[in-house]
């Protein structure tokens, strides 16, 4: 099955010449990716990749480019940080359908990852929401990157947590 994602990287200072970058990951396997680089120090790739699963695709992906550029900072993979106008494109139906749901199902709806003048949610929670009210037509390919992509991002982060700060949060987060 195919899948569509895209991989969002910093740079290091080495690895900034985009036209070697895009040769090299040519030749790696990456060429099921369109590869971005307008932005100065960063590197998007958009993949379709085919794959037994979400998590496969995304998983030989990463490794593809971190073996081409191991200096390479992931910074997102995506689809997963969402706004509610990002989910309803997902789900086709309009921003203001979303937002009456999220009101009207407030104890319900997922918690935002980020909430202030931009609101974020994980596209998985928000679908599986979705999915569980059983009203919606949902792709199971597009639920299955969201969860894969989600997955990763928080594998990301959790690198960062200390063990101390992990062993006491664990249980008041839970």
């Amino acid at each position: 099955m195919e899948y569509t994602f895209t991989f969002k990287f910093q740079l290091s200072e080495e690895d900034c010449d985009h036209d070697e970058l895009v040769e090299r990951l040519g030749a790696a396997g990456c060429d099921d990716a369109l590869i971005g680089v307008g932005q100065p120090g960063r590197i998007a790739l958009e993949f379709t990749r085919e794959a037994t699963s979400a998590e496969a695709a995304l998983v030989s992906a990463l490794s593809d480019v971190k073996g081409v550029i191991p200096s390479a900072r992931l910074i997102e993979a995506a689809p997963d940080f969402v706004g509610l106008t990002d989910v309803a494109e997902v789900v086709g139906v309009s921003r203001q359908n979303m937002r009456k749901l999220m009101l009207t199902h407030a104890t319900s709806f997922p918690a935002p990852i980020h909430e202030g003048s931009t609101t974020v949610w994980h596209l998985a929670a928000v679908l599986s929401w979705l999915k569980s009210k059983g009203n919606y037509e949902l792709k199971q390919q597009i639920f299955d990157v969201a969860m894969a992509a989600m997955q990763i991002n928080l594998a990301k982060e959790v690198l960062q947590i200390t063990p101390r700060i992990q062993r006491e949060v664990r249980a008041l987060v839970a």
